[in-house]
C-alpha cells in the first residue's frame, strides 16, 4: 500500500500539482498545457519523463477524459448522471473500475470488480486542490495518479465554470 499526496499549486499559468510520497519527497509531477481547447494534461516521473497524457475530450453531455501512454490509449473515464453521490465509470486496459464518491464529492472508492483498489480524500480546507490518494497495490500508483487528476478536473473543475 502507498500513500501519495497531490496538491495544487495555486499560482501558476495552467494547472500544476506535485506529488509527494509521506516523506515529503517529490515522486511525479503533473502539467496542464494553456490555451486549449479542453484539458490537456502531462503527468512526469521524478526525472521528468512522461509517464501519461490526460486530454479533456469535448462535446460530451458528460465529462469525459481518455489517458494515454505515448500513443496508445490506456484509460477511459466517465463521469455517470447520479442524483446525489458522483459517480464515473473507467475503462482501462489494466482492468475496469469505477469511483463513487460519497455525499459531498470529496472522499472516493476505487473499485474493480467490487474490491477497493484505492481511495481518494480530498481536503476540505486547503489552498488550492489537495488530495490523499492512497493505493493498495504499489504497481499501479502511476496509473492511480492519472486517474485522480482525471476524477478531480471531471469533478470539481466542473464546478468552478458555474
Amino acid at each position: 500500500m502507498v500513500r501519495l499526496y497531490i496538491k495544487q499549486k495555486v499560482f501558476s499559468i495552467g494547472d500544476r500539482y506535485n506529488i509527494t510520497n509521506e516523506a515529503g519527497q517529490p515522486v511525479f509531477t503533473v502539467q496542464g498545457e494553456i490555451f486549449t481547447f479542453g484539458a490537456k494534461i502531462h503527468i512526469y516521473d521524478a526525472t521528468g519523463a512522461e509517464l501519461y497524457f490526460i486530454q479533456q475530450k469535448l462535446f460530451r453531455f458528460l465529462p469525459e477524459y481518455h489517458v494515454y501512454s505515448g500513443n496508445t490509449l490506456c484509460a477511459v473515464i466517465k463521469k455517470e448522471f447520479a442524483f446525489f453521490t458522483p459517480r464515473l465509470n473507467i475503462t482501462s486496459q489494466f482492468g475496469n473500475y469505477t469511483c463513487e464518491g460519497n455525499l459531498f464529492g470529496m472522499d472516493f472508492a476505487i473499485l474493480n470488480n467490487g474490491n477497493i483498489v484505492g481511495e481518494l480524500h480530498k481536503k476540505w480546507l486547503s489552498w488550492g486542490d489537495s488530495y490523499e490518494l492512497i493505493i493498495y497495490d504499489d504497481n499501479d500508483a502511476p496509473l492511480f495518479c492519472a486517474l485522480a487528476i482525471a476524477i478531480d478536473h471531471c469533478l470539481h473543475n466542473e464546478d468552478r465554470k458555474n
